[in-house]
């Protein structure tokens, strides 16, 4: 049951991948939801990884010692190059501040602590959209984000957007870079700020790698 989750109302892949770290196209791959990645109240969603590949990986290793030793360091060298072509067009893109105010909490690498930064303002001052893209969640079901929004910019990263008093978008919207998607707010939390955080691959990423410096 620990390697499981019940889809509730509200729910959809994306919010989940995004609650448990999991990058939405490999929770997918696991769980075989083809495109338009539909799910229902009830489904049940496997949120651990498959048995089946650290065994098959144990039971190689033992019997064919140098082949997956001279296989894996040729697998990391191609996957960087891979991985970081979208991180530069990140970089160099037009990625915007998703409000005005002061950075209040940073983002730190350890999972138990923050995954994004916080930005303090007033209540109901514009949250736009960092990137353009698509909504895919808009609601209020993920503990500790109060009303959030995620937006999907492409198949690698995606935004968060948390604590709102008001969504704008609905689930499926297209926006703009700059596009206001909600009013700033304290659902979820106990001071007016925005939580935001940008995922690469599933993963929490510091955005002050990838917003412009002020």
């Amino acid at each position: 049951q620990s390697g499981q989750y019940v889809v509730q109302q509200g729910d959809t892949l994306y919010s989940i991948a995004f609650r448990f770290g999991w990058d939405w196209r490999a929770l997918a791959q696991r769980n075989s939801i083809n495109s338009p990645y539909t799910i229902k109240p009830g489904q049940v969603i496997h949120i651990n990884q498959p048995a089946s590949a650290p065994t098959q990986t144990a039971a190689k290793q033992p019997a064919s010692k140098p082949a997956p030793v001279a296989a894996v360091p040729a697998k990391p060298a191609a996957k960087p190059a891979t991985q970081q072509a979208p991180a530069a067009r990140a970089r160099t893109g037009n990625w915007q501040w998703p409000t005005e105010g002061t950075t209040v909490a940073k983002f730190s690498s350890n999972t138990s602590l923050n995954k994004g930064i916080d930005i303090a303002g007033n209540l109901g001052q514009p949250v736009r959209a960092t990137a353009k893209g698509t909504v895919v969640y808009a609601g209020s079901g993920l503990r500790g984000y109060g009303e959030l929004v995620i937006i999907k910019h492409d198949e690698v990263f995606i935004s968060a957007y948390g604590h709102n008093r008001r969504l704008l978008v609905n689930e499926g919207q297209q926006v703009s870079a700059g596009q206001q998607i909600a009013e700033m707010g304290s659902t979820g939390t106990d001071r007016v700020k925005l939580h935001f955080e940008i995922r690469r691959q599933g993963k929490p990423v510091d955005p002050m790698q990838y917003l412009p410096a002020r």
